[in-house]
């Protein structure tokens, strides 16, 4: 019985790996594949600038160096350093407090000033005008960021703009200390940022349906009863994308604190340039840039899930 069934079973291989080869034919000529096909040049570039790139960091990061030498044998001494070791470990921690409270307070500063900006041109402006203030909002974009951190740091400076006006209208004597301050680096930060956060929350508030706030009003609810039960939290997807927007890239702004805050402000970017550019410890570098990654995901999720339980929040 055994010999008679030997036979049969090469057939239903042959049949398998047919059936197989149809399949895969059919998916060749399927909208699936011709979409990978139209995917896969972009997706090719991306893995080997970002992914690869990322993989390398992380390998990094578990590797130890003695002056010159980098030993890759996968160890854990970095981050023991960065956040257990009781001598070490103070500095990274509160340079990373220091940079989540003043990314917290530019991301709360940005988003509340632009706000009010994104609901005026979506609910007040003329819709022939809206692209002309569209237009004027991303003109920041034109300049290098880089130039616009000089000019703040000439317009804060004791002799800047605001110091010459204030003591030119007698309201001074003498030049306000404005410059290498936590204040400073938040004032240039939330300026440098403001349009990336007044873009998306001008998409979400340009999605409401107007119809709504017109029942809203015809059911007796004034404009700010209106605004609050209706508005808000229709637009509350755009605000959840601004302050992501702007939270996250504000963690890893070295050039601000340098230059603003003039090495007496420094961030845990600062200190991740320091070790990779200064210091000669890349893998140290490497440990901070992925612990700094972690905690701003870990953040974010967590802000996203807060949104999405008692704000109602819906991707």
């Amino acid at each position: 019985m055994t010999e008679a069934a030997a036979p049969s079973a090469v057939p239903a291989a042959a049949q398998l790996g047919q059936t197989r080869a149809d399949r895969f034919a059919r998916w060749r000529r399927g909208e699936a594949a011709r979409g990978l096909t139209l995917v896969s040049p972009a997706l090719i570039y991306a893995l080997l600038l970002l992914a690869a790139p990322m993989g390398m960091i992380v390998a990094l990061s578990f590797a130890t160096q003695t002056y010159l030498t980098i030993d890759w044998s996968p160890s854990l001494a970095n981050y023991h350093e960065a956040w257990i070791d009781p001598q070490e470990s103070e500095m990274y921690r509160a340079l990373m407090g220091r940079s989540l409270a003043i990314s917290g307070a530019v991301t709360a500063i940005t988003v509340l000033l632009a706000f009010p900006i994104a609901y005026f041109v979506s609910f007040h402006v003329a819709p022939r005008r809206k692209a002309l203030w569209i237009f004027l909002i991303t003109i920041p974009f034109w300049t290098s960021y880089l130039l616009r951190v000089f000019l703040w740091k000439v317009i804060l400076q004791e002799n800047g703009v605001v110091n010459s006006i204030l003591m030119g209208a007698g309201v001074i004597d003498t030049p306000l200390d404005m410059l290498f301050s936590p204040d400073a680096i938040i004032i240039t930060l939330a300026h440098a940022w403001a349009p990336f956060a007044i873009l998306p929350i001008y998409v979400a508030l340009e999605k409401i349906d107007r119809s709504l706030l017109e029942a809203a009003r015809d059911l007796g609810e004034n404009r700010i009863v209106t605004f609050w039960r209706v508005t808000l939290p229709l637009a509350l997807p755009g605000v959840v994308a601004a302050a992501l927007i702007v939270f996250i890239p504000t963690i890893g702004d070295y050039v601000t604190p340098a230059l603003i805050g003039g090495g007496r402000v420094p961030m845990i970017a600062n200190m991740i340039q320091a070790q990779f550019m200064v210091l000669n410890n890349r893998p140290m570098g490497a440990a901070l840039a992925i612990s700094a990654m972690v905690v701003v995901a870990v953040i974010a999720i967590l802000f996203l899930l807060l949104n999405r339980r008692f704000l109602k929040v819906r991707q």
